[in-house]
C-alpha cells in the first residue's frame, strides 16, 4: 500500500498480520490461493469464518451491537488488504455481507435475535434466491410466487444460478406476491430454513468444471409469514438496499494478491522456458500495466473511504467498483492463461500437474483454466456491467 499509516493504524495492522501468521493453516492457505471463483468452498471458508467469530473478527463491519468491531473505514481496508496479502480464504458473502445488512435495516427485534447470532457464528449457511431463468438481469420480472395462507406463503417457481444453495440450511429469496401494475411494486423479500419439503436443489456445473451454482424448484412449499422482511410488496427498496452491498466493498486487495502471484509464476515460467526478450518483456510490460490498473482501482476505493467517514452516500461508486474490478479481474486471468501455456499441464491430473519430475508448476498455473472460465461470469453477476453503465450514466447525466 502506497499510502502512509498513523501509528494507531500501524499497530492495528500488525495485530492483523500476528492474528493471520498464527491463525490461517497452511491448508487454509492454499484453499485460498486455489480458490478459482468469487468466494471458496464451503469446507474451508466456513471453517475460517468460525476461526474469524472466535476472535471477533467474523462480522467486522456491523454495527457494533450486534457484533462489530467498531472499526474505522481505513482499518477495515487493512483488514481486508492483510487477508488477502496471506491468501485467506475468500469467505462467502451471502449471509455476513448480505443478508445481515438487511436484516439490520429492515428486520424486526425477532428477526434480529433469530438469524444474527448464527451468521456471526457460523452455524447458518446462506443463499440467495433472486435470478430466474427468465429474470436475470431484469430482475423486476421474476415469477416465482408467493400465496399468503394463513401464518404461511405458499411458494411456487424457480430460482436459478444459486450459489453454495447445497449447502445453505437458510434462503433469502424474492418472490411475487402481487400481480399487476408496475413489476418492482409487488416484489417481497422472504427468509426461510433449508432444506423443506417441496424444495428440490438441482446442481449446475459451470464450464469450469465447478459447482458453485444450482437451480431451486419450489412446488408448494410452505414457509412461515415471519420470515417476511419489511412489509409485503416492498421487496425491491430491499433488494436494491442489498445490491449495494453486494457491488460494494473493495477490489484491490484480492487484485493484488492475484497479481503478486501473477509475477511469480511469470518469473518461474519464463526462466524455465527460455523465451525470446520480446516474449519476456511483453509480460512484464502487460504485469505492469495490471499493476497500474489496480493502483487506480485502490485510489478511487481510497476515495471512498474518505466519502464514507464524512458520512456520504456510496452514489455511484459500487457501480463503478464493480466494473472496474471485475474487468480488470477477467483481465488477470487472461494473464495467468499466457503464463501457465509454458508449463502445457491443463490434460494431467492434479497431482501430476501441482509436480512434474523434479520441478513443481506454481500453483496459479495448474488453476489458470479455471480460474479464467469461472471468472467470465465476473461481468454478470451482482448486476451486469452494462447495467451497471446505465446506472453510471443516468446519475451522471441528470447532474
Amino acid at each position: 500500500m502506497a499510502w502512509a499509516l498513523t501509528a494507531a493504524e500501524t499497530a492495528f495492522r500488525d495485530e492483523v498480520r500476528d492474528f493471520l501468521a498464527r491463525e490461517l493453516t497452511p491448508d487454509l492457505r492454499a484453499a485460498g490461493r486455489r480458490c478459482s471463483g468469487i468466494f471458496t468452498d464451503h469446507e474451508f471458508g466456513n471453517r475460517w469464518h468460525r476461526i474469524l467469530a472466535q476472535r471477533g473478527w467474523s462480522v467486522a463491519q456491523w454495527p457494533v451491537e450486534h457484533g462489530g468491531t467498531g472499526w474505522t473505514p481505513m482499518q477495515h481496508y487493512l483488514f481486508a488488504s492483510e487477508l488477502a496479502a496471506a491468501d485467506a480464504p475468500p469467505r462467502a458473502p451471502m449471509g455476513p455481507g448480505m443478508v445481515a445488512p438487511v436484516i439490520v435495516a429492515f428486520g424486526t427485534e425477532a428477526q434480529k435475535r433469530a438469524w444474527l447470532p448464527g451468521i456471526r457464528s457460523g452455524e447458518d449457511y446462506w443463499c440467495q434466491g433472486y435470478s430466474e431463468p427468465q429474470a436475470g438481469s431484469d430482475l423486476a420480472s421474476l415469477q416465482c410466487k408467493a400465496v399468503r395462507d394463513g401464518d404461511h406463503y405458499v411458494l411456487n417457481g424457480t430460482k436459478i444460478w444459486t450459489t453454495h444453495a447445497q449447502y445453505a440450511n437458510k434462503m433469502f429469496c424474492l418472490v411475487r406476491t402481487t400481480s399487476g401494475g408496475k413489476p418492482q411494486q409487488g416484489i417481497s423479500f422472504l427468509c426461510f430454513d433449508l432444506p423443506a419439503p417441496g424444495i428440490t436443489i438441482r446442481p449446475i456445473i459451470s464450464i469450469s468444471g465447478d459447482h458453485e451454482l444450482n437451480q431451486v424448484f419450489f412446488d408448494d412449499v410452505r414457509v412461515p409469514a415471519e420470515g417476511l422482511i419489511g412489509e409485503e410488496n416492498q421487496g425491491w427498496t430491499i433488494a436494491k438496499y442489498l445490491l449495494q452491498h453486494e457491488r460494494g466493498g473493495a477490489w484491490a486487495p484480492q487484485l493484488r494478491a492475484r497479481l503478486r502471484r501473477l509475477q511469480a509464476d511469470a518469473r518461474a515460467a519464463f526462466a524455465a522456458a527460455a523465451p525470446d526478450a520480446h516474449e519476456a518483456d511483453d509480460m512484464a510490460l502487460r504485469l505492469a500495466d495490471a499493476a497500474c490498473a489496480i493502483d487506480a482501482i485502490e485510489a478511487t476505493e481510497l476515495q471512498s473511504l474518505r466519502a464514507q467517514a464524512r458520512g456520504e452516500p456510496p452514489g455511484i461508486r459500487p457501480s463503478m467498483g464493480k466494473v472496474l474490478g471485475s474487468e480488470l479481474r477477467q483481465r488477470l486471468t487472461e494473464l495467468g492463461l499466457d503464463i501457465a501455456a509454458h508449463y502445457a499441464a491443463a490434460n494431467l491430473p492434479l497431482d501430476d500437474r501441482l509436480q512434474q519430475g523434479a520441478q513443481p508448476i506454481p500453483e496459479e498455473a495448474v488453476f489458470a483454466m479455471s480460474a479464467y472460465l469461472n471468472d467470465r461470469a465476473a461481468s454478470i453477476y451482482a448486476g451486469s456491467n452494462e447495467v451497471q453503465r446505465n446506472i453510471i450514466a443516468s446519475r451522471l447525466l441528470a447532474n
